[in-house]
């Protein structure tokens, strides 16, 4: 099946009125508030800056469709000199407890226009010595941690990964298991017969606290056509079937499409059921005609009665939603074990 994408999409489009959120507004994490029936978004933007810095912007919904922003100033502000100075993007979000905690990509060097090949689009940083770290220098990703209860104090405790790693797509599940927490990741670096995979692919970890070093398992590797590349998307959903998990997939056409698999409840680094065919896929302008064209690409999903809810970036410039019938998407995947 597929996910049926809302008729008035985009939900949320770049702000003029807002430099830094003028040009870009996409890849969205969310989260549903069931004691406030509210849909917190928290989003990827950027601005017409040289540079392309990106920030995190915050909006809210009461019915999952129609968002107003919280504010006109990014959720917490890029630090020089660090490794945000760059780029905030790409967040995903739990909440475990009373507190909120906020996964996002940190890039020290901003991109540039990286859709016209200029700026320095992760090309090594010219103005550091050799001595400095090859990480530094060639401006790799790591994965930073903001853990907040009011989206108004927010800690930044530190980073989840090692930069070595080009690790991005590190994603929280929303609870501990075996009181240990649980995260995906995409270490984009781990390829070749050392890694059994050829492509970048998904990978888990276990820890006891989330800024220890972590041993890192592959999970899930590009198996089908339409796959190349894979990581993961969206916080994974707890069902009795299994741990339900969104992924995004590149294809070698740099096409972004979705795919859906389950992995098992309390060894979720088993994957026990996945599907043949994406469900959702680039189709409409706000997917096709972007920064980069032909992109879905969530980053955050809920259920509400029975109907999942997928927030996702369309063609690194808009946000879009779409839906379906839970139980009937969960009934498919559970047609397609993993044998």
């Amino acid at each position: 099946m597929k996910l049926e994408k809302y008729k008035n999409n985009p939900i949320l489009s770049p702000n003029p009125n807002n430099d830094w959120e003028s040009l870009v507004t996409t890849n969205p994490a969310s989260y549903y508030d069931e004691e406030r029936d509210e849909v917190i978004l928290i989003y990827r933007a950027a601005g017409f800056d040289k540079e392309h810095r990106v920030n995190l912007g915050i909006a809210k919904s009461k019915n999952g469709y129609d968002f107003e922003r919280v504010s006109d100033k990014p959720l917490f502000e890029i630090v020089d000199g660090t490794w945000d100075s760059g780029s905030i993007e790409d967040p995903r979000i739990v909440k475990i407890d009373d507190y909120y905690f906020i996964t996002y990509a940190a890039v020290n060097s901003p991109p540039g226009k990286y859709w016209l090949n200029e700026g320095n689009n992760r090309d090594t940083i010219k103005d550091l010595p050799p001595s400095a770290p090859i990480a530094l220098r060639n401006n790799e990703t790591r994965t930073g941690l903001a853990i907040t209860k009011d989206f108004k104090t927010i800690y930044r405790p530190g980073y989840l990964t090692d930069p070595t790693l080009d690790d991005r797509d590190v994603i929280l599940f929303p609870r501990k298991i075996n009181n240990q927490f649980i995260l995906l990741h995409r270490p984009l670096k781990w390829v070749g017969e050392k890694y059994g995979t050829e492509n970048p692919a998904i990978w888990i970890s276990k820890c006891d606290d989330l800024l220890e070093n972590k041993k890192l398992s592959l999970l899930a590797k590009s198996e089908f056509d339409w796959e190349y590349k894979i990581g993961g998307s969206a916080p994974p959903i707890e069902t009795e079937f299994g741990w339900f998990m969104l992924y995004h997939a590149v294809g070698v056409d740099k096409q972004y499409r979705i795919g859906a698999m389950l992995l098992d409840l309390d060894k979720p680094e088993m994957v026990t059921h996945r599907l043949k065919n994406p469900i959702m896929v680039p189709e409409y302008d706000y997917e096709l005609i972007g920064l980069y064209n032909g992109i879905c690409f969530p980053c955050g999903n809920f259920v509400k009665g029975d109907k999942l809810f997928v927030y996702y970036g369309g063609a690194d410039q808009y946000v879009g939603v779409a839906t379906c019938n839970f139980s009937s998407l969960l009934n498919e995947l559970l047609e397609n074990p993993i044998k």
